[in-house]
């Protein structure tokens, strides 16, 4: 990558990040419309993107940009308001800047109209360049770190002055200045208040302080209007807001890096991970005392650098929950039932390979509870709801797992309607009675809805079918729980990353394969009188429950004889758990998980492939096929005997 398309790479990342903290604050402006905390951070975002776009000959992105900030200035005025219909048009507005940012030369054509809807929208206000009737107060004094990021004060004063020459006051306060073995000459306690007794635009004055927000304590009011005070700093107390300085030998600075590099990072980790089990085997195997110290400092560091590189590429699950909340305000406008979306836990980390996966299955489960689990406000007040339902989004750590909970405080799911187009289609055998989350898993086969009707959002049967397959290509776990009358509640078990994960190694016909350990409840001995694998029933009696069990060795028509003392390893899934039975469990392993070749696609029973200590390969089990398997043996069980 040339130096030009490295900066290039680094505009687009961070003007997708500026892009996001404006959606956001717009919609934190729908709840809060006179709030002018969040219409000053939105110009200034507006305005450091506009700036930033036209130093990377972005020309069409700063034009649109400045109409949109244009727009805004107006609400900069005493008594400016957001309105709804204002908010749904700058949405709009934001939305163009991603297409801008993606492809300049067909977004473009959309500019015009989208800045005369904001014109629209604002009622006939006042634009923005339009210049202040009496004037400016500004008030300013030093940040913690100002002088030494450069700033130069001189300049400053020069460049307000030109502003309106002749009428420009300037008053510099020094009475809190403290003794000289006191001073702190980076940051002296000095305000600065200057007077523009002339009709100068708002937007030139932003102009002069563009790139200083982060190092001012700053405050600009019109002429008249009682000064906003600024805001003093004590000495070494804590601060509302983090502050943005200049890096010091103590602090943890940050730099972007392209995630192929992470990856190959990553890979050469796996690879690291393999040879040192097989320097562990072979320690273990000659018993040379140096040898096994060696082998015991390489597995110290190998697993350190693993924990190392697996954390940077963890990512906080909150950068993909900012996403939903635009799109449940639009399902809200869209399908008219007032709608108030939660989230918590976004600090909880993820592999960003996850995080990438996520957005659709996550898209799917939303605009279902927006659709089918929200009654109207009519049916809540009538249900004694409140009229406005809630859809909240929830992560937290479970061990090596995150669960992700969707939960809407709807009608909840309708076991009849489900029993009955399960049967319908043959789901499930006339006159069951399956119920509970027996029943909720069927909502996952294809093609299976109980919308009476199709509409854009739903009713084709192909969402949660595929929410179950990108769940399962990501080794996860869905479980869906309902109660009548107060709503539904989707988890997704997910584990941390897909590069390294812990497996419980079992051996069978001679084989050895690995089973994620996040699957596995329990192991138990196969009870003697199911040995035989002919005429024997296919079920164990767990504390109560029948659980069915396949025996992997039929499964996967291993040859050779099998143990006399076998293992049934139970693991549970979204569709339920099921027994495997095994011929020996070896030991947990740390397991480098690689991807099985296109050739090996149609292995539906494995998920992939790991190398061992000793260079052999054993391949990874995919639950969720094998307690498919389990489950249709369940089925065709309860079939027979619903015929008998």
């Amino acid at each position: 990558m040339t130096g030009d398309e490295d900066a290039d790479a680094v505009f687009l990342a961070e003007a997708a990040d500026l892009q996001a903290a404006i959606e956001r604050n717009l919609l934190n402006l729908d709840d809060a419309p006179d709030d002018r905390g969040l219409i000053d951070a939105l110009f200034r975002d507006l305005h450091t993107l506009k700036g930033s776009g036209a130093m990377f000959g972005h020309a069409e992105l700063a034009h649109f940009l400045h109409g949109f900030e244009t727009a805004f200035e107006a609400l900069r005025a005493p008594g400016g308001r957001a309105g709804a219909a204002l908010i749904r048009v700058a949405l709009t507005a934001c939305d163009q800047i991603g297409a801008l940012l993606a492809d300049p030369v067909a977004a473009s054509p959309g500019n015009g109209p989208i800045l005369e809807a904001l014109a629209a929208a604002l009622g006939g206000q006042d634009a923005a360049g339009s210049p202040s009737g009496e004037g400016w107060r500004i008030v300013f004094g030093l940040g913690p770190d100002a002088l030494g990021l450069g700033l130069n004060l001189p300049a400053l004063l020069e460049e307000l002055q030109a502003l309106a020459p002749g009428r420009v006051q300037v008053d510099c306060d020094l009475s809190e200045l403290p003794p000289l073995d006191a001073l702190n000459p980076q940051a002296p306690p000095i305000r600065w208040t200057v007077l523009i007794g002339a009709p100068v635009a708002r937007e030139a004055v932003d102009e002069v302080f563009l790139f200083l927000q982060d190092q001012l304590r700053l405050s600009i009011e019109p002429l008249g209007d009682a000064p906003a005070p600024v805001a003093e700093e004590a000495p070494d107390t804590a601060r509302a807001t983090p502050e943005k300085r200049a890096a010091g030998p103590g602090d943890h600075a940050t730099m972007r890096v392209a995630t192929q590099r992470l990856d190959e990072i990553m890979d050469r980790v796996g690879e690291l991970v393999i040879a040192e089990s097989r320097l562990h085997d072979l320690s273990q195997s000659l018993r040379d005392p140096t040898l096994m110290a060696v082998a015991e400092d390489i597995r110290r560091l190998a697993s350190g650098m693993r924990e190392t590189t697996m954390s940077i590429r963890m990512v906080p699950i909150g950068n993909l929950f900012g996403r939903f909340r635009r799109l449940v305000h639009d399902l809200s406008q869209q399908l008219g039932k007032p709608i108030e979306f939660v989230s918590t836990g976004g600090e909880t980390e993820l592999d960003k390979t996850v995080i990438e996966v996520l957005t659709d299955p996550l898209v799917h489960i939303l605009r279902n509870a927006a659709d089918h689990g929200l009654e109207t406000a009519e049916d809540r007040v009538a249900a004694g709801k409140p009229r406005m339902g809630t859809v909240s989004l929830t992560a937290t750590h479970a061990g090596a797992e995150v669960h992700i909970r969707i939960h809407d405080d709807g009608r909840g799911l309708n076991d009849e309607r489900l029993r009955a187009r399960a049967i319908e289609r043959e789901l499930l055998p006339p006159g069951s009675t399956v119920a509970g989350p027996d029943l909720y898993r069927l909502i996952f086969e294809p093609g299976f809805s109980t919308a009476a009707t199709v509409t854009e959002l739903s009713g084709r049967g192909v969402g949660m079918d595929v929410v179950r397959s990108a769940i399962q290509g990501l080794r996860g776990q869905i479980d869906v729980d309902s109660e009548p009358g107060h709503g539904t509640t989707v988890t997704l078990r997910l584990p941390l990353t897909l590069a390294i994960a812990d497996g419980l190694l079992v051996e069978v016909g001679g084989e050895r394969y690995s089973i994620p350990v996040s699957a596995v409840e329990e192991c138990v001995e196969l009870p003697p009188d199911l040995l035989a694998s002919e005429g024997r029933s296919n079920f164990l009696d767990i504390r109560g429950e029948l659980v069915p069990f396949l025996r992997l060795a039929d499964v996967f028509q291993a040859p050779g004889p099998r143990s006399q003392f076998q293992k049934v390893v139970i693991v549970s899934g979204t569709n339920g758990r099921v027994g495997l039975v095994v011929d020996r469990i070896v030991s947990n392993a740390q397991t480098v998980i690689k991807q099985l070749s296109r050739v090996h696609a149609g292995l539906k029973a494995f998920s992939g492939a790991t190398i061992l200590g000793d260079g052999k390969v054993a391949l990874i089990l995919d639950i969720g096929h094998l307690i498919s398997l389990g489950r249709r043996l369940e089925d065709r069980v309860r079939i027979l005997e619903g015929a008998a």
